[in-house]
């Protein structure tokens, strides 16, 4: 039976954050929208990232911050049930993909469910529908990177670990990024050995050296191994679980465990899509596209977080960022850039370690006069208070202007004290603009004069 073309002003691909403002708001211009996804509706922020993830985080804070206040005040003994914490965790998850798709149908998006394969330029397949689309927004995400070295099938996917039925006692994570360690910081937390294994010479590479070097203090006290310039070989599986194979300086290393996760990066989720039959064009980190986020090959098709080339972070607030633009490209024509000049990351590991700006290399390699404020803050009072031994800051100020160009931060409060700097680059503020501002003390941003 030949299939039922149906037609849509707009087709989002994904239902995560860089869908969903995007088809929210043309639906809400009246236009005759539909959305699909391969997997459950919600997006991977909300059912298998940052979401979830900040669940478990929360409860390793728990158990840091009581061995840190052990003989100063607190006697009592906290510990993880992992079982009751991941039921905890669905309580956030499992109502997700229903009222995820709720919420679309009552603002009347049209939803399906499967893998979406472009037929045409203009022509979306989905099962047994056949769609057509004026517009087609691609916002697939991201999935683990493909790996080949012999076993990978053995790997545990990321998403997979935030869904565990029980903690296994050993674990390996394959990968030095940010996925590993924050998953490391909590799995340590709950009584696992756990090793990182890491190609580079530096993990966390995005991040301030400095302050990288601090948390691996940390990371290595907890009882994480965390091992460098390791090139992971193979993956074999025995009646006791499995054997992570190695090469480190021509030397060859073995690790047992009961799983090895994969923390090796992600990639952008384009492989299902049949590119080539909708003429879109794409290179390693995306959907091609221009300033405004449509494909360079195919003016009906734009793209969206993960799965767009842009010079954006595979950031759930840069995937919102950029679904909005489409929102106004669509709905007005092309004239919403998005804005990446302040773009705050967070490496949820406990503490935090957190980045907005430029960093001293690059502040240096584009030709700022700079001075750099490097503090170590745990004397501090508010790290102090606390027993928090692991806690620095480093902020890039252009001599000149006096404007801040970068800020670096590790600690319990970094997530919160960051998104002030954020705020100071993207307004152009300078030192004595912050320093002006009355803060609530004592806090975390009362700190601010003192950086500066």
């Amino acid at each position: 039976m030949e299939n039922t073309l149906q037609t849509f002003d707009l087709i989002v691909i994904g239902t995560g954050t860089a869908a969903s403002s995007a088809a929210a708001a043309c639906a809400k211009a009246g236009w005759k929208v539909a959305m699909t996804d391969e997997l459950s509706y919600g997006g991977t922020c909300s059912l298998r990232g940052c979401d979830p993830k900040k669940v478990l985080v929360g409860a390793a804070e728990i158990i840091d911050w009581t061995e840190r206040m052990k003989g100063n005040g607190i006697d009592s003994h906290a510990s993880i049930s992992w079982p009751e914490l991941m039921a905890f965790k669905r309580t956030f998850t499992e109502p997700m993909p229903d009222a995820s798709e709720e919420s679309f149908k009552k603002s009347g998006i049209h939803t399906f469910h499967g893998t979406a394969t472009f037929v045409g330029e203009d022509q979306i397949q989905i099962g047994d529908d056949l769609l057509n689309g004026k517009y087609i927004l691609i916002a697939s995400g991201a999935k683990s990177a493909p790996m080949t070295f012999e076993g990978s099938e053995y790997l545990t996917l990321s998403d997979d670990f935030l869904d565990l039925k029980d903690l296994p006692k050993r674990l390996v994570f394959i990968g030095g990024g940010y996925i590993s360690f924050e998953f490391a910081h909590i799995a340590a937390r709950a009584g696992a050995e756990v090793h990182i294994l890491h190609r580079g010479e530096r993990p966390l590479e995005g991040f301030d050296p400095d302050l990288v070097d601090l948390l691996l203090q940390k990371t290595e006290e907890l009882g994480i191994q965390v091992h460098l310039n390791i090139d992971v070989n193979s993956i074999t599986k025995n009646d006791k679980g499995y054997v992570v194979q190695g090469t480190c300086n021509n030397t060859e290393h073995s690790f047992d465990c009961d799983l090895a996760i994969h923390g090796a990066g992600r990639v952008p989720n384009l492989e299902n899509l049949n590119l080539d039959k909708g003429n879109v064009e794409r290179e390693k980190k995306g959907v091609s596209v221009n300033a405004y986020l449509q494909s360079i090959s195919n003016p009906r098709v734009y793209a969206a977080g993960d799965a767009a080339a842009t010079s954006g972070l595979p950031l759930t607030p840069v995937a919102s960022l950029e679904s909005r633009s489409v929102a106004s490209n669509l709905l007005e024509g092309n004239h919403s850039k998005p804005n990446y000049k302040e773009i705050p990351s967070v490496v949820f590991t406990i503490p935090k370690l957190a980045s907005v700006g430029m960093n001293e290399a690059k502040a240096l390699e584009d030709g700022y006069d700079i001075q750099v404020n490097k503090q170590d803050m745990s004397g501090w009072y508010t790290y102090k208070r606390t027993n928090e031994k692991y806690a620095m800051a480093k902020v890039i100020i252009d001599k000149p202007t006096q404007r801040i160009l970068g800020a670096h931060i590790l600690g319990s409060g970094a997530d919160e004290l960051i998104n002030h700097f954020a705020t100071a680059i993207q307004f152009d503020l300078t030192v004595d603009d912050l320093k002006s501002i009355v803060f609530a003390y004592p806090s975390t941003a009362s700190n601010l004069a003192d950086l500066l």
